[in-house]
């Protein structure tokens, strides 16, 4: 049966992005490898993402304690579960994001916080605590950033993009995790260009084992 690789974009920027870019330079070499894959692509700019304010909370909580959901309520909790769903159905996932503010695009956030429910998921009991459901599955995690936060600098700690995805993942049950940086963006044309480039061979070199 052929995989399902879901790629899900968090920059706005189109062409000019360079996380998409090398994202989509990964998974040109994935379908060399296997050109049975089915790769869907999420735009999370162009997703028509339900509100998560305080009618879909109540919605959340009405429907998960058993209380009497009103119809309003359960159409919209609903969608959230359809898009949480479609998130689950793939078997490999591809993020291509940048850095903003320290931390991720507040789209990608808002899609994170609408597909993330429990008993779909993720689940909670009082013997095992917080436990993911979503075992067996891989992600590859391209990242930009306009400076470089690499482990053992300072700057480091200011790097919330990579610890949140990670976690994130994490918690959902996802725990074989790739990935690779363009950094830094904010640079020479020239130094830009050699970090995608190297950005490019190392996604070369996760293509083959992913």
């Amino acid at each position: 049966m052929a995989s399902t690789i879901l790629h899900i974009q968090a920059s706005p920027s189109g062409a000019r992005s360079r996380s998409i870019d090398t994202a989509q330079h990964f998974l040109q070499r994935l379908r060399e490898r296997d050109p049975t894959a089915e790769i869907r692509t999420l735009d999370v700019w162009a997703l028509d993402l339900p509100p998560f304010d305080a009618t879909m909370i109540d919605a959340k909580f009405a429907v998960l304690r058993a209380q009497a959901a009103t119809d309003e309520q359960r159409r919209h909790w609903q969608r959230a579960v359809r898009l949480a769903q479609d998130f689950n159905a793939a078997d490999k996932y591809v993020f291509s994001l940048p850095m903003w503010n320290f931390g991720l695009p507040y789209r990608l956030k808002h899609y994170i916080d609408v597909v993330t429910l429990p008993g779909e998921n993720w689940r909670w009991s009082p013997q095992e605590g917080y436990t993911g459901l979503l075992h067996g599955k891989r992600a590859a995690l391209v990242y930009s950033s306009a400076s470089d936060y690499p482990v053992g600098l300072p700057s480091h700690a200011r790097d919330f993009q990579k610890p949140y995805m990670r976690t994130w993942l994490e918690f959902l049950g996802i725990v074989d995790v790739v990935e690779l940086a363009v950094a830094p963006t904010l640079a020479p044309p020239e130094a830009v260009a050699a970090n995608l480039a190297r950005a490019r061979a190392r996604a070369d070199e996760l293509a083959r084992d992913f």
